[in-house]
């Protein structure tokens, strides 16, 4: 369904420059930003990810992963496809690659209500990217504020300050996926950059919202453990001892098919690194140690 996005502004000769994520594309007229989702139509940008969507589950809370929100409580997880990054090892490139993927057509009201008839204490963004379908996240959030619903974000963290300000009062919690802990790496890995998603974090968390981070070690990428360390150091300089942290194993996916499972010997140690720099709760994921 089409709807005039947030967060952008004209420029010359009919382009338009939106300012939804670090990206900040220049779109011209009857082309689309890097995320294929918002468009800019005469002079006015629009984003094609609004109500049509192309996931909705009743998931454990535990899968997201979050751990210390609301634990063993059920969740009600929704997307729309799309993505504002190009992670060559997505796990859900489908969807998240796609944005011509509908299954679903629910207005925020709905979701409410069918949170209300699941029981469901909370609802989810997740599967593919949020940010990329925000005004929907938005709207969704702030009745579920108003309902006693509480809200829960699976990001990249690949998000602008200004729509992030905007989205806070009405979240609760969030999982922020940390892809490598150097911009080189970053660029190569997922086709952004690593420090707007350290200013999400950080701005999370100053808001007391409660966040979780999740490190996918991805061999020859991200699981040499001077990155590991590096993120380590600055979680410890920021004083983010009591911010969980999830360890995740790869498995061969998408782009990165050619490559091996993380060893489960580097998890265990990228833990056992975790603690030595008084992290209070350390988890692995995608395997059981």
């Amino acid at each position: 369904m089409k709807k005039e996005a947030l967060f952008w502004h004209t420029e010359n000769n009919g382009n338009v420059r939106c300012k939804l994520c670090p990206h900040n594309c220049v779109i011209a007229p009857q082309k689309s930003g890097r995320c294929k989702v918002r468009y800019n139509e005469s002079g006015i940008l629009y984003t094609r990810a609004y109500q049509n969507l192309c996931a909705l589950a009743v998931d454990p809370i535990e899968k997201k992963p979050l751990y210390h929100f609301l634990p063993g409580s059920k969740t009600l997880s929704l997307a729309i496809a799309g993505c504002n990054l190009v992670c060559k090892n997505c796990q859900n490139a489908h969807i998240s690659q796609e944005t011509d993927v509908n299954g679903y057509l629910f207005s925020p009201q709905q979701i409410i209500e069918l949170c209300k008839e699941k029981q469901c204490p909370s609802i989810s963004f997740t599967y593919s990217e949020p940010t990329i379908y925000y005004e929907y996240m938005l709207e969704t959030a702030q009745l579920a504020k108003n309902n006693g619903i509480r809200t829960i974000i699976v990001s990249n963290g690949y998000i602008c300050p200004e729509p992030l300000k905007h989205l806070i009062p009405f979240l609760d919690a969030g999982n922020i996926d940390v892809k490598a802990f150097s911009e080189d790496i970053y660029r190569k890995l997922t086709g952004g950059s690593l420090s707007p998603v350290l200013n999400t974090i950080k701005m999370l968390i100053s808001h007391n919202i409660h966040v979780e981070l999740t490190y996918l070690m991805v061999p020859t990428y991200s699981d040499d453990f001077e990155q590991i360390e590096k993120f380590l150091n600055w979680l410890h300089h920021n004083n983010y001892h009591h911010v969980p942290l999830h360890f995740s194993r790869f498995f061969p996916r998408y782009q990165l098919s050619n490559l091996y499972p993380t060893p489960v010997e580097h998890i265990k140690h990228a833990i056992e690194l975790a603690y030595l720099k008084g992290i209070q709760h350390v988890h692995a994921g995608n395997v059981s140690i």
